[in-house]
C-alpha cells in the first residue's frame, strides 16, 4: 500500500493538469511554429518537445481515469501520473530552452525527462495489472 496525498489519488486533479498541459501544449505549439521564425531546425526542436508534451499530456487524463477506476486501492496510477509530469517537465521544458536559447539548460535532464516518461508508462501497465 502506498501512502500519497489524497489530492494525487484525485481524478480531478489529474484531469486539470491533463487540461493545464495539452492546453499549455497548444498555445507553445503556435508559438514555436509562428514565433521561433524560419529557423527550421529549431523549430523541429521546439515541435519535438510540444509532441511529447501533448502525448503525455494526454497519458495524464489516462491517470485520471485509472484513479477513477481504482480509488486509492494501489496508488500506482498517481505515481505514474507524477512520473508523466516530471518527463513531461524534465524532457519538453529542456528542449524548448534549447531551441530558443541555442544551449542545454541542464545537461542530461531530457534523458532523465525520457526515462521518467518510459516509468510513467510502465507504472500506468502495473497499475491495471496490480488492480484491473
Amino acid at each position: 500500500m502506498i501512502n500519497l496525498p489524497p489530492a494525487l489519488m484525485s481524478p480531478r486533479f489529474w484531469t486539470v493538469f491533463g487540461a493545464i498541459t495539452c492546453g499549455s501544449g497548444v498555445a507553445l505549439g503556435a508559438y514555436g511554429w509562428h514565433g521561433l521564425g524560419g529557423d527550421t531546425e529549431a523549430q523541429d526542436v521546439f515541435m519535438l518537445a510540444v509532441q511529447y508534451q501533448m502525448w503525455h499530456g494526454l497519458a495524464l487524463f489516462a491517470v485520471a481515469w485509472r484513479c477513477d477506476v481504482t480509488g486509492s486501492a494501489t496508488g500506482l496510477s498517481a505515481i505514474a501520473g507524477l512520473s508523466f509530469l516530471v518527463g513531461i517537465f524534465l524532457f519538453s521544458v529542456n528542449l524548448y530552452h534549447f531551441a530558443i536559447v541555442g544551449e542545454v539548460l541542464k545537461s542530461g535532464a531530457a534523458p532523465l525527462g525520457g526515462f521518467a516518461l518510459i516509468a510513467g508508462w510502465a507504472l500506468l501497465g502495473l497499475s491495471v495489472i496490480r488492480r484491473p
